[in-house]
């Protein structure tokens, strides 16, 4: 067994992260410990409470960084030089590459059910999905109703979930997404004006 390691010394937020997000993807919410992420780490549990008061507030951190980072492409797709059509099809399909590509994350994000993941992931999936609406409305030549957001988002989530396990990677199922996004985006376009 290695020496443990002093908690303001050698361990860093970032290395704590990166075993709990291993051992979340492995494992239910409620089987993770502070104390098994401490020994895979070869540190106290101790040492990992000095960065993170919970392990509530450890997932959080997890998925806020997720929400983030997938943000953060939406943000990048909808300032493009492109027409509102392009960039409505272009957000579509980074949401579906973002899943197929960072599949465990996405899980963690959109998939993992139970209570108390629920109410740790709310906040940031919230504004996320109000980032999406925001876009998809902005960009769609037609008034969407809240229903219509929603269906948009159920049909790239429903996307990204039968693809899941089954490729690697965006590329390998980029034709079929690209055919799905046309399909949902003919239906933005045929909604009648209100």
């Amino acid at each position: 067994m290695s020496p443990r390691k002093r908690a303001s010394e050698e361990l860093t937020k970032e290395m704590i992260l990166k075993e709990a997000q291993t051992q979340f993807e492995k494992k239910d919410f409620q089987n993770v410990s502070m104390r098994n992420i401490a020994k895979q780490l070869g540190c106290s549990h101790g040492a990992i409470y000095y960065h993170f008061k919970n392990k509530a507030e450890l997932f959080y951190m997890i998925i806020e960084e997720h929400f983030s980072k997938l943000n953060a492409l939406l943000d990048e797709t909808t300032e493009g030089p492109e027409n509102d059509e392009t960039k409505l099809k272009n957000v579509f399909l980074r949401f579906i590459e973002f899943g197929l590509n960072h599949q465990s994350q996405y899980e963690l994000m959109f998939m993992l059910r139970n209570k108390e993941v629920d109410s740790l992931s709310q906040q940031a999936a919230n504004e996320s999905y109000q980032k999406f609406a925001q876009a998809v409305q902005s960009l769609s030549s037609n008034q969407l109703t809240v229903a219509d957001i929603w269906s948009i988002f159920i049909a790239l989530h429903g996307f990204v979930s039968y693809y899941r396990g089954f490729v690697s990677h965006f590329e390998e199922a980029e034709a079929a997404a690209i055919s799905h996004v046309n399909f949902i985006v003919s239906g933005v376009k045929s909604k009648p004006k209100l």
